[in-house]
């Protein structure tokens, strides 16, 4: 990622150790946004990714970013220059991509905020060091592969790190942080739609705090 927690306004790097876990959240209704960052935040995850996936969701970013100052939201599903710019215009602080072209990796940058394209073969992630980025989201990460596929990138692509996402929950999430090349992981599981729905914000943030203690060096999210 070009980084979920920048370390100031104009960064374009992502640090991805800052954040081990980012939650990946779908709002439906953008009056939901405020507490269920709340949640996310007292349970220890500070860096949300808002996805692009429904009309709440730039108004959840706006909401989240006035209201929520301790957390660091961005906006994932990000996939044209326009949206780059609705997505800065309503305070999100990176940016996260599904896959990448030279018309958005040249919108993301001149935005100025830390941004994450997204790829999933070798060739991609060849072009983007070539283009300067060395921070990456992997997806879909299980199906284009997993854990045993970013091991084989490790050896001749060492400067490529990545953020995975897709399929990735509290089962196999670890498995990933384990890896040398891998910052953080994203995934919903600490916020599954049944609790968002019921407006369970106590149990997200339970599921958050769990999540949180995952570590490299040894923790757990069960």
């Amino acid at each position: 990622m070009t980084s979920p927690l920048p370390s100031s306004p104009a960064a374009s790097v992502l640090d991805l150790a800052s954040a081990p876990v980012v939650p990946v959240v779908v709002v439906e209704d953008a009056a939901d946004a405020v507490p269920l960052a709340r949640a996310l935040v007292a349970g220890g995850l500070a860096a949300i990714e808002v996805t692009l996936r429904t009309p709440a969701a730039l108004d959840a970013i706006r909401e989240i970013s006035g209201a929520v100052p301790e957390a660091v939201v961005g906006a994932g599903t990000v996939i044209t220059p326009e949206q780059v710019t609705a997505c800065g215009a309503a305070g999100a602080r990176f940016l996260v991509s599904p896959g990448w072209t030279d018309a958005l990796l040249t919108a993301m940058r001149a935005s100025g905020l830390p941004f994450l394209p997204g790829v999933s073969t070798t060739s991609e992630v060849v072009a983007l060091l070539e283009r300067g980025v060395r921070e990456m989201k992997f997806f879909p990460a299980q199906a284009a592969g997993g854990t045993a596929y970013l091991r084989s990138l490790a050896g001749p692509l060492p400067q490529a790190r990545f953020c995975p996402t897709g399929g990735i929950g509290p089962d196999n999430a670890l498995d990933y942080l384990t890896l040398p090349n891998v910052g953080c992981v994203g995934g919903s599981w600490m916020v599954p739609a049944d609790a968002v729905a019921a407006r369970d914000w106590a149990r997200i943030e339970g599921l958050a705090r769990t999540a949180s203690y995952l570590r490299a060096e040894g923790g757990t999210c069960r």
